[in-house]
């Protein structure tokens, strides 16, 4: 379990990086909770926010919901991280804004 969470912090890294290089859009915030509490935490309060978040909106803005922590919770290699609510609060929220999952 612990390797898999170490992978899913890797990815939530790569995210910051990926929108940082492709759209300019530097997560401060987001990597610094990644680097606070890992990114398995940080997923779990991104993702318990009523209203999502800023870095959601951008993503959206510029078609790039792909690189959510909401689309990253519903890879299947990162099932057992989440609860089945967690999930389905992603699914929601994605499926809100057009995503296909």
């Amino acid at each position: 379990m612990k390797t898999l969470e170490n992978k899913f912090n890797v990815d939530m890294k790569n995210i910051y990086l990926t929108a940082k290089k492709e759209l300019g859009y530097n997560a401060a915030r987001f990597l610094q909770l990644i680097y606070e509490i890992g990114g398995l935490q940080a997923a779990r309060i991104l993702i318990s926010k009523n209203d999502g978040t800023y870095g959601f909106e951008v993503l959206w803005e510029h078609n790039r919901l792909d690189l959510s922590v909401e689309a990253h919770v519903l890879k299947p290699e990162y099932q057992e991280l989440f609860t089945e609510d967690e999930r389905g609060t992603c699914r929601k929220r994605l499926k809100d804004f057009g995503y296909i999952c």
